[in-house]
């Protein structure tokens, strides 16, 4: 894959890291020269400083034929206005952070995919972590994330059928018990002490799903 990615921040400068690690041609943009000279000391990538709305720089970072472009700086400004000329430039892919939710809406009307205000996101995450530090993250997909939660000694729904479990917005895929057997999960299956629960949930419906997980599953001692 051929990706632009718009910003050297935290984010972008990892996500910068990643692309490489996966094979991909990486073109980095961002109006900090000095980031810019750090970024291609550490990692195989291109980087362009310049103003990624200037639809120039754009195009000497090859958006013509770039496979995707990720915009991540904090400015939703600059974010929407380099996701919409590269939208001008037909980049299949087209994502970008969104610090302020109330700018959502100018960013789907472009036709761009989101991830809403990553600071908060994260700090959410930490917060349900330090309720429960058996939380573990597996993967990130598209539209959601995959956990898996360790069952503690008395908590609330041990016995239960998990049926029983206040559903929201998340799937089970998997328990794995303490002797390592792995049971794909209907309904009628009881929860144990000591099981290991891998879910799925929806990107948007995270922090309540966690929230949920974390009373029905977690020792209240």
């Amino acid at each position: 894959m051929f990706i632009i990615i718009i910003g050297l921040g935290g984010i972008g400068r990892n996500l910068a890291a990643i692309s490489v690690e996966h094979g991909d041609s990486v073109v980095v943009i961002d109006q900090d020269e000095d980031r810019c000279n750090e970024v291609i000391e550490h990692y195989d990538v291109m980087a362009i400083n310049g103003n990624a709305t200037d639809k120039s720089i754009l195009e000497d970072a090859g958006i013509d034929r770039a496979h995707a472009l990720v915009a991540t700086t904090s400015d939703d400004a600059v974010n929407l206005m380099a996701c919409w000329l590269a939208k001008k430039f037909n980049v299949p892919n087209v994502v970008s952070i969104v610090n302020q939710k109330e700018h959502s809406d100018f960013f789907q009307e472009v036709g761009v995919h989101i991830s809403e205000n990553p600071d908060e996101l994260v700090a959410n995450r930490l917060y349900y972590w330090s309720e429960n530090t058996d939380l573990h993250q597996i993967a990130s997909i598209p539209g959601g994330t995959i956990f898996q939660l360790d069952v503690d000694q008395n908590a609330p729904m041990i016995n239960h059928e998990i049926q029983e479990l206040e559903v929201r917005d998340f799937v089970f895929i998997a328990i794995q018990r303490e002797k390592g057997d792995l049971i794909i999960p209907s309904g009628r299956v009881r929860i144990r002490e000591g099981d290991k629960i891998i879910v799925f949930t929806k990107k948007e419906a995270e922090k309540d799903c966690l929230a949920v997980l974390n009373r029905q599953l977690k020792s209240s001692a």
